[in-house]
């Protein structure tokens, strides 16, 4: 069920924005576009540093109102900064040279702003309102969110990335089972000359797992993440270490079984010589329809979950997975954090760096810019 409730006005509106978002912004940007009068979603930015020079500060202005534009049906936006810094301590409100610039291509795009308002740290006020105190008004005035039976959200945008919590027996019976089951391959695809050689009967059932891998992804969407098998755990840690393997379980991760098995089918022939299919590589760009966020979230859970019991040097795989999904989920932020824990353990780590040159560039799917089915939230860093 939508539930909407109408701004009564200024300070009404920035009472609903952290509820609308799921946090309280903090040193961000926040942009809401609106279609008819309803807001369609939003998007947060890191704010410039306060010595920015005045050309970079015009760029950064540029491609927000660019990112405007590519709004599906949005007819009007309105942005929100949040700052630590005081309201008025030097004059004018903190980020009035990018409250400027937004202001000036707004208009030179035929863009209608409805507002532009700033929460500084002792008080807020708006950059378009000539009888805006110079010193801001009192963030009293600001209802609570209690006030529309929502709860006070203290978190910021950075909240919820920390991995979820493991047990050291838990890491250890993980460790064990990604060693049986990478000892089981290389005996059995290697055909190693070590006959007596003995493979785990847990390992053995893992590796059969692997025989249908989109069938596998599939099922590991119903696996609980708080309570993984070790080999189960083992058995996608293996796979999403491996980029071919990884980008099958994206693919179907993204829409259902078919598309899994569309995406295998395209990658054995890719390794025979055949051109791999654009429309299967641009996806993993973000391009195309918007996937399914219950898929993505679920599949974000359980990477999430690997990556935390994961071995060390296995990580990476997993952190990758997780910063993608959650790039694709709209939550840039989030995949800044898992693409720089890989890339701190293995440098070049090929998906890490495409997730986090994506996050840096401002870069995001095209699905966030498509009308989404409910509010929603794409950050861009």
């Amino acid at each position: 069920m939508t539930t909407i409730v109408r701004a009564k006005g200024a300070a009404h509106f920035l009472s609903l924005v952290p509820s609308m978002l799921g946090f309280t912004p903090s040193e961000s940007l926040v942009l809401i576009p609106f279609e008819r009068g309803r807001s369609i979603g939003g998007m947060r930015f890191d704010l410039p540093a306060s010595d920015e020079p005045a050309d970079a500060v015009d760029r950064i202005a540029a491609t927000i109102i660019g990112m405007v534009c590519r709004v599906a049906q949005a007819d009007a936006f309105a942005v929100v900064v949040y700052t630590d810094a005081p309201y008025g301590s030097i004059g004018e409100p903190p980020q009035a040279a990018l409250a400027a610039s937004l202001l000036a291509k707004a208009d030179a795009c035929g863009l209608t702003l409805t507002d532009a308002l700033c929460v500084a740290v002792d008080a807020w006020g708006s950059y378009v309102d000539p009888d805006c105190p110079d010193d801001g008004r009192p963030l009293e005035l600001l209802p609570g969110s209690r006030d529309l039976g929502v709860g006070r959200l203290d978190r910021d945008q950075a909240a919820g990335a920390e991995l979820p919590a493991s047990e050291p027996t838990e890491r250890e019976q993980v460790a064990r089972a990604v060693d049986s089951l990478t000892h089981a391959v290389l005996l059995v695809t290697e055909q190693t000359a070590e006959t007596d050689a003995r493979i785990d009967p847990a390992a053995l059932s893992a590796l059969c797992a692997l025989n249908d891998l989109p069938l596998l992804f599939e099922t590991a969407l119903d696996w609980h993440p708080a309570s993984l098998d070790p080999f189960d755990a083992a058995s996608m840690i293996y796979c999403l270490a491996r980029p071919a393997l990884r980008d099958v379980a994206l693919a179907q991760w993204c829409d259902d079984l078919a598309a899994g098995d569309a995406a295998l089918d395209a990658q054995l022939r890719w390794e025979e010589g055949d051109g791999f299919p654009d429309e299967l590589a641009c996806r993993m760009w973000g391009e195309g329809a918007q996937p399914s966020p219950d898929r993505l979230r679920a599949a974000l859970e359980l990477c999430r979950r690997l990556a935390a019991v994961a071995p060390e040097a296995a990580k990476p795989g997993p952190l990758a997975v997780c910063a993608w999904l959650s790039w694709a989920l709209g939550r840039s932020t989030h995949a800044e954090v898992y693409s720089r824990q890989a890339l701190e353990i293995e440098p070049e780590h090929g998906l890490s760096e495409i997730v986090l040159a994506f996050v840096m560039g401002s870069h995001l799917p095209d699905w966030a810019f498509q009308r989404p089915t409910r509010p929603a939230l794409a950050s861009a860093t």
